[in-house]
């Protein structure tokens, strides 16, 4: 197994007081490893989980050739280009209730969207276009062509082939999916477990009394919730003073029962901040400057296996406030490599563009997802940006949709890594890459959007 210098040394110009985006993406990408473990889940619980598996479709679906649409099945060989045509109604084929008989040359059965084709008949005419005076039907010229409106065999799924592939997220449209092979049971990877804690002498807990000097931890609910949208297991540990010994028992209860903990604030080298020497002991650890904006400080390691006992878990218990996220096996599942640790700022917008760009995708792959890496849209800026180049900068952006149907994109003002409302308002983050510097207005951007992920 690398360490992390090994895999540091390993990505081309890498500096850990300025280090790229880019960097911190392909750090990540060596260093995190999908967990071990599976199990069986019902359907109707399968909604985020990550396919263990290949899933072989047992069917063709559809597996019948049925209509698509309401109207009249024929033989399509009896068109003529340019030329009307008029058929007798030999019966009817509802979905479900497939028609029985034997349609003769110049005859039609009426069917239902769905049904079955009855047995010599290729084509469908929508009932729209068609006109029916007693029990025949009569076709305009040209008004369809052979084959038209029907569905064939196995036209979205063949017996035998992969309907779905190993790693893959179960979305809602994967789990109609697997529905429409009959399977009432999926295997997949076992859930993610994740730990989440805040750091400070100066954090209050909602409810609490102000003081001077303190602020409401806002950042844990933010990861949570994050953490909630992604699938995952969220384990939250609540808030731990800036104390060395109190930090040592939160970060080893963590690592006891999740296979990746997350802290906010104390990544930066002010004199209070305890973290950073605490993990040092505990594992491996990059402390990186990274080149961006908001976000700067940021940490990542690997936590060893070592578990709390004795005094160290007497504190654990006293010193952390376990909220009621449950998880009913304490036992952590994972390889010997260790428990996946971030550290993250204390700044709020901070936090949430960290995890969006680098956190969110690294779970991912934890989770065993083959697609992790964030899309990115284009859309046109509708006014000046600001931008320094040399670092990849994050801001708030409202995007929308043009007159003329394109996308485009304003900020939401102020891009202050505390005016947390900024997160509220957008729904996308604008992306500005390293080379570039000021953006003027009317230029393309790049968008990537809060859509499943907030």
């Amino acid at each position: 197994m690398k360490t992390l210098a090994q895999i540091a040394a390993g990505l081309p110009g890498y500096d850990a007081h300025a280090l790229g985006a880019e960097a911190v993406t392909a750090f990540l990408e060596q260093l995190v490893q999908p967990v071990a473990g599976t199990e069986t889940v019902a359907l109707s619980a399968a909604l985020d989980r990550v396919l263990a598996c290949d899933l072989v479709s047992p069917i063709s679906v559809p597996p019948h050739d049925n209509s698509a649409m309401d109207g009249y099945a024929f033989d399509g060989s009896a068109l003529r280009a340019g030329q009307p045509l008029s058929l007798r109604v030999a019966g009817t084929a509802l979905a479900g209730r497939p028609w029985t008989g034997h349609a003769a040359p110049g005859e039609c059965v009426r069917i239902m969207t769905g049904a079955v084709m009855p047995p010599g008949l290729d084509t469908v005419v929508p009932q729209e276009l068609a006109t029916v005076q007693g029990g025949t039907v009569h076709l305009a010229a040209d008004a369809v062509r052979p084959g038209d409106h029907r569905r064939r065999a196995g036209e979205d799924l063949v017996q035998g082939g992969v309907a779905l592939a190993r790693g893959e997220r179960l979305t809602p449209a994967a789990l109609g999916l697997v529905a429409s092979l009959g399977l009432p049971t999926v295997t997949v990877l076992r859930r993610l477990r994740v730990a989440c804690f805040s750091t400070g002498d100066e954090l209050l807990a909602p409810g609490d009394a102000p003081r001077e000097g303190a602020v409401y931890d806002s950042n844990r609910y933010a990861i949570i919730g994050l953490l909630a949208r992604l699938g995952v297991e969220p384990i939250d540990l609540g808030v731990v003073p800036d104390s060395p010994a109190q930090l040592e028992a939160a970060l080893r209860q963590a690592g006891q029962q999740a296979d990746a903990v997350i802290t906010s604030g104390g990544v930066s080298e002010g004199d209070a901040d305890h973290l950073r020497s605490t993990v040092q002991r505990l594992g491996d650890v990059a402390f990186w400057q990274v080149a961006m904006r908001p976000g700067r400080p940021m940490a990542v390691g690997r936590l060893h296996g070592e578990h709390a006992s004795g005094a160290d878990a007497e504190m654990a218990s006293r010193a952390i406030n376990t909220r009621a996220f449950s998880y009913e096996n304490n036992s952590k599942l994972v390889s010997t490599s260790g428990t996946l640790w971030f550290g993250l700022p204390g700044n709020p917008v901070a936090v949430m563009v960290a995890f969006l760009a680098f956190v969110r995708p690294a779970l991912l792959r934890a989770m065993g997802c083959t697609r992790a890496a964030p899309p990115l849209l284009r859309a046109v800026s509708t006014e000046p940006l600001r931008k320094k180049a040399g670092r990849t900068e994050y801001q708030r952006g409202i995007v929308s949709t043009a007159p003329d149907g394109s996308l485009q994109v304003r900020t939401t003002g102020h891009q202050g890594s505390g005016v947390l409302h900024s997160m509220v308002q957008a729904n996308g983050l604008i992306v500005l890459h390293p080379p570039r510097g000021p953006v003027a207005a009317g230029e393309t951007v790049d968008v990537m959007m809060f859509d499943g992920a907030l």
